[in-house]
């Protein structure tokens, strides 16, 4: 237990990494730590494509970094070549992108909305509990990851670079890699701030 809670106090996002090549058994690791995770229905909602090839992830990250500035352009927002150039290199450049998708399969189906609805919850939150995990796993194999949310802006770009089917839904990134960063410590809210119990006497509100 102690080296678990270690490892979940150390854990960092980093965004940074050496051009060392990460080994594919490591790799299939971090994968089989996220399968083990918890879901609802026992169900196991993740899909996981793992983008290596240079020119892959460059012509995803080009993609992406248009859909990008399109949506700031109807905000009325500009966005110049620097700055897009540093969104493209943050994907293009991570020796590894695992791309996180959801599925529905193994899930309920429900005639009305509300509760069908409930349902994608529960695989989000499947989702998060498996990406944990991977988080976890790839800080003890001594790799740096980041989370980015990026692919759940422009899924349908993302689905027509990679094509993915339509029963897959683009979710988030890991990037990871060999850390060429030590992030610092950051801030996290108190226990008080997050947690209520009955025993400690207080309420919410």
């Amino acid at each position: 237990m102690p080296d678990l809670l270690d490892a979940i106090h150390e854990r960092r996002s980093v965004r940074k990494y050496l051009s060392r090549q990460v080994p594919s058994e490591l790799v299939e690791d971090v994968l089989v730590a996220a399968g083990w995770a918890p879901s609802a229905h026992n169900s196991q909602p993740w899909r996981f494509i793992v983008l290596a090839d240079a020119s892959v992830k460059r012509r995803l990250a080009d993609a992406m970094g248009d859909a990008w500035a399109a949506d700031l352009a109807k905000d009325g927002a500009k966005v110049d070549a620097k700055m897009r150039e540093e969104r493209v290199e943050a994907f293009a450049n991570a020796p590894v992108l695992i791309l996180a998708c959801s599925t529905m399969d193994g899930l309920r189906k429900f005639p009305d909305e509300k509760r069908q609805m409930c349902e994608r919850d529960l695989a989000m939150q499947s989702l998060g509990a498996a990406m944990q995990n991977l988080l976890l796993a790839a800080h003890a194999e001594g790799l740096g990851a980041c989370w980015f949310c990026a692919p759940g802006f422009c899924k349908e770009t993302v689905r027509k670079v990679l094509r993915i089917p339509e029963a897959v839904e683009p979710e988030a990134f890991v990037a990871l890699g060999y850390p060429a960063e030590k992030p610092s410590t950051p801030t996290k809210k108190a226990l008080s701030e997050y947690c209520f119990v009955d025993i400690w006497g207080r309420a919410f509100g």
